[in-house]
């Protein structure tokens, strides 16, 4: 997966506050925000998940 940078531009009392969760989640802060938007991402109902893969069903049509 390609990742996209960009900079994010903060206040040092959320950076600090996003340092201090991310060390209690044992995550870097970067890993910290990056969980973050994508629970927030999908409690929005704004994530385009992939389709559930079918299971494979035997052909009951199918003859021996």
């Amino acid at each position: 997966m390609v990742r996209k940078h960009f900079a994010l531009r903060i206040s040092p009392e959320l950076y600090a506050a996003l340092e201090r969760w991310a060390a209690d989640d044992l995550r870097s802060v970067n890993a910290q925000i990056e969980y973050l938007l994508s629970q927030s991402v999908r409690k929005a109902g704004r994530w385009k998940e992939a389709a559930p893969a079918t299971p494979d069903v035997p052909d009951t049509d199918a003859q021996e």
